[in-house]
């Protein structure tokens, strides 16, 4: 556990992330969760602690930067609206086990994080996951993302569906000046050409993930 702690701390500095040491021991703790679930609910085919660190933790922290400054340029053009719940409401589709989800309502205690997945056993473990890492702006939601009638000012899924998918099936969940953030591999390329035409691609992002030699970049998505 302290190696992976070392290796944890030293992905933050790679990230310029500055955390608290109550949410390490959080992102910890909640590494722990999911190996333990992992044995019943089979949440991740990633097994290793080692591996998960990297393809699970530290992939989804890489997001965490580039979403507080996307937030922060959004909340600067945006009129001042201090009664809009949608503000700081962040939806994750197809969450699985949490990722990035829990891990932005780790870092983030500003932002209320939905998780919401179709399957039954991860959104209850989500739930687990907020009651034990005692997160209030954390949800897990047992539903079809076409299904739900609330707003998100950012909705962002982690090898979920195609972009046209993704986009698609959550159109009616994005509110008002809100943005898709899609984690994808490489540039993608076929996706991009097959997303609807009335959707803007204002941002590409590569990232580097600590420790994980793979492309990554984000992909930011408005309605036109």
């Amino acid at each position: 556990m302290q190696a992976i702690e070392a290796n944890l701390r030293a992905g933050l500095t790679a990230l310029e992330l500055d955390l608290s040491d109550a949410q390490v021991a959080s992102l910890l703790a909640y590494q722990g969760l999911i190996q333990k679930w992992n044995k019943v609910y089979n949440l991740t085919a990633v097994r290793d602690p080692g591996d998960m660190l990297t393809h699970h933790l530290l992939d989804s922290l890489a997001v965490i930067g580039p979403l507080c400054r996307q937030l922060a340029q959004m909340t600067k053009t945006a009129a001042k609206d201090v009664a809009n719940p949608d503000a700081l409401r962040l939806l994750d589709v197809g969450s699985g086990a949490g990722l990035p989800g829990v891990v932005v309502a780790i870092c983030c205690p500003d932002i209320q994080v939905d998780c919401v997945d179709a399957v039954a056993k991860k959104a209850a473990f989500i739930q687990q996951a907020a009651v034990t890492l005692k997160l209030p702006n954390l949800r897990g939601v047992h539903a079809r993302v076409e299904n739900l009638s609330e707003k998100y000012k950012v909705i962002c899924s982690r090898a979920f569906a195609s972009l046209a998918d993704f986009t698609n099936w959550s159109r009616q969940a994005l509110a008002e000046e809100g943005v898709w953030l899609a984690m994808k591999g490489k540039y993608p390329v076929d996706e991009l050409a097959l997303l609807s035409p009335d959707i803007d691609v204002f941002h590409v992002e590569q990232v580097a993930v600590p420790g994980l030699n793979a492309e990554r970049c984000l992909i930011w998505m408005k309605p036109k």
